[in-house]
């Protein structure tokens, strides 16, 4: 199976149905974030891993240490591979998700959205350090949490990895071609520079869900991405 996560931001089953008939007898990863999950449920993720499909669940949980476990226990057995929280809960918290999800469900911790640039890091979150730096700062804690890794974009992977363990995940949305629509993605690359980079997984989404051969472009992306 490809290293390559789709983002499946669709409004209902029959839409996500409708766009997994492309890819035939192909299970690709599947990343389910809030739009789909808050539509098909539990019930909608056991119907998918029943089927074949490897899960990426991305709710970004961020709270309390105690209800992130308890959310957490929630959802552990759910037959999901990957499993988000905010960095910016605190090592506390990412540790408490790390335990409730177990061995099986790889836990990452979100660093900085792909949304975020220098200006909004510093004029709206005021965190007055630089981006890299902080992004660092938070997968260190991550790593000291105990979770699996970060989700990060591919421009940081370099020196997350040169710093951190290098097993340790670095799972990058932001992918874009440099002909196609960033829409509000702020830190982006390609499938081929994320790859020298050193990243694990590359997710994407719109360029595979909106193109006109959603398959060709998916198996475009692996074969560049090569993992």
């Amino acid at each position: 199976m490809s290293n390559v996560i789709i983002a499946c931001d669709f409004s209902s089953s029959n839409e996500l149905n409708k766009f997994l008939k492309n890819f035939k007898s192909n299970k690709p990863f599947l990343k389910i974030g809030y739009q789909l999950f808050y539509k098909i449920g539990r019930t909608g993720i056991q119907k998918l891993t029943k089927q074949g499909y490897k899960i990426f669940l991305d709710l970004k949980l961020h709270d309390i240490p105690n209800t992130v476990y308890e959310g957490v226990k929630s959802l552990s057995d759910l037959n999901i591979s990957m499993l988000t929280v905010h960095a910016a809960g605190g090592i506390e918290m990412m540790s408490k998700a790390k335990q409730a999800a177990g061995k099986k469900i790889k836990v990452l911790a979100v660093t900085q959205l792909t949304s975020t640039d220098k200006p909004m890091l510093k004029n709206e979150l005021l965190i007055s350090k630089d981006i890299n730096q902080t992004i660092l700062h938070y997968a260190t804690n991550a790593k000291k949490a105990g979770v699996d890794g970060v989700i990060c974009s591919p421009n940081e992977v370099k020196i997350i990895k040169s710093k951190l363990n290098k097993s340790f995940l670095c799972v990058t949305p932001g992918i874009r071609y440099p002909d196609g629509n960033t829409n509000d993605q702020k830190r982006v690359a390609t499938p081929k520079a994320a790859k020298n980079f050193g990243s694990d997984y590359i997710v994407v989404g719109r360029p595979i869900t909106k193109s006109d051969r959603p398959l060709n472009m998916y198996l475009k992306m692996s074969r560049e991405f090569g993992k």
